[in-house]
């Protein structure tokens, strides 16, 4: 789904708003999770997941090509887990 689909999905549930208003609601809603992530902050959404920045560690690592040893820097990377609803639902095969 791409945010496009998503800003109309939301538009056609929400009567009386516009689509550019609905628009800005979701972006709103996205700088928002980016910013607190900038700031090393953890997002829950409750019955969705977490979303929280993991640091990676420098680690050697191998080029395949050439078999030559590399150094890889550490590094910052995002972590979601799902929460228990969205896990069950996802597993229990109904994903409507």
């Amino acid at each position: 789904m791409t945010k496009s689909v998503l800003i109309d999905k939301v538009s056609e549930k929400l009567e009386g708003l516009t689509r550019r208003q609905t628009e800005i609601i979701i972006e709103t809603f996205f700088d928002g999770i980016k910013t607190a992530l900038s700031k090393g902050e953890k997002i829950e959404l409750r019955g969705f997941g977490n979303f929280k920045l993991k640091t990676r560690g420098a680690r050697k690592a191998r080029n395949p090509k050439t078999g030559e040893s590399v150094d890889v820097p550490a590094k910052k990377v995002l972590h979601f887990k799902p929460g228990k609803e969205l896990r069950e639902m996802l597993n229990s095969g109904s994903h409507e």
